[in-house]
């Protein structure tokens, strides 16, 4: 006879694992899409016509890219760590797709309403690293390691940057938990007494995301595509799924920290309350990610000096000056939320 608790422990075990699957599959999705969101916004910026070939206006491309790729054979250098070559971008992916387990898509509706939401997300922004660095290491190759060097030199670089600005709305919002945070933004979005220290976020999670004009893995006199430069197929995919990820998920970090989440005045129609928290979550969250993209087309690409003194010379002193001025003012006019 099969014990009870057995079988409510395999009950249980199926109903998050389609709790999972309820957030994972959508983000894969807005992930596959926003690669052709990316085509379409650059070819308007450059007055092409971009993909429009593959089902009704392009929309199915990047299913076609996917299976491209799927079908290319992995060529594995002789000289490299095998198990290295395969863990960077099984690592990496998997780092970026972890974030969005405290995100919370409305009032409740989170995976895991975690306490400490913002250390965990600067912890899994921290270990994306390790994925890049395996990847140089393990390629045996120069042109990736220097590649996987530039791009980790970035990252924990701006990663002080993106930091400073968090803690600055820790201070506001008195608490790490994303909810709290979002709740703390129903009179106003910290973005408008917040806008100097939004600029300087906005600038660190480009870099953190290696977007442009900071993507230093790939190097003007190098042709090639730094730190993934030699994985192909499956592992490439993987790389490419990470990095999109990433952009989503920090749009939607951006939405929630400056632009009050889910918080939306409630729309009543005939005495009935609609919900729409979880669509105004996803179109604030679609401005980041066209930002994202404009910048792309816009900026060119800076050189390794010219980043590092940005970071290091220019933001982060006006970094420090916001993070000991906003506490001062808080316990100043007796606002503090501690």
């Amino acid at each position: 006879m099969i014990n009870n608790n057995f079988i409510l422990t395999i009950l249980n075990l199926l109903i998050n694992l389609i709790d999972v699957l309820v957030v994972l599959l959508p983000i894969l999705l807005s992930v596959a899409f926003m690669t052709i969101i990316e085509r379409k916004q650059l070819a308007a910026h450059q007055r092409r016509v971009g993909p429009q070939v593959v089902g009704y206006y392009g929309i199915l491309q990047p299913f076609s890219d996917a299976l491209k790729l799927i079908l290319k054979e992995t060529v594995i250098p002789s000289q490299s760590n095998k198990v290295l070559f395969y863990l960077a971008p099984v690592s990496t992916l998997i780092f970026s797709l972890l974030g969005w387990a405290i995100i919370p898509f409305g009032q409740g509706l989170t995976l895991f309403d975690f306490s400490l939401g913002i250390f965990y997300t600067l912890a899994l922004s921290s270990l994306g690293v390790y994925g890049i660095l395996f990847a140089g290491w393990s390629a045996n190759s120069k042109y990736a390691f220097l590649g996987s060097l530039r791009s980790t030199a970035a990252m924990i670089s701006y990663e002080l940057i993106l930091s400073s600005a968090i803690l600055i709305i820790i201070l506001l919002a008195g608490s790490f938990n994303f909810s709290t945070i979002i709740e703390t933004q129903q009179a106003v979005w910290f973005i408008v007494p917040l806008l100097p220290i939004f600029i300087f976020y906005f600038i660190a999670i480009l870099a953190e995301t290696s977007r442009t004009p900071f993507d230093l893995q790939e190097a003007e006199s190098e042709l090639v595509a730094g730190f993934f430069t030699e994985h192909s197929s499956v592992p490439f995919v993987f790389f490419f799924l990470a990095e999109y990820s990433s952009i989503v998920l920090f749009s939607c970090l951006t939405a929630i920290l400056f632009l009050g989440g889910y918080n939306f005045p409630e729309i009543i129609v005939n005495n009935t309350i609609i919900n729409l928290q979880a669509i105004i979550l996803g179109l604030k969250t679609c401005i980041f990610c066209f930002m994202f993209v404009w910048f792309r087309a816009t900026l060119p690409r800076l050189r390794y000096d010219q980043l590092i003194d940005l970071c290091w010379v220019n933001i982060l002193p006006i970094a420090v000056a916001f993070i000991i001025f906003v506490p001062s003012l808080l316990v100043a006019f007796d606002i503090a939320p501690y």
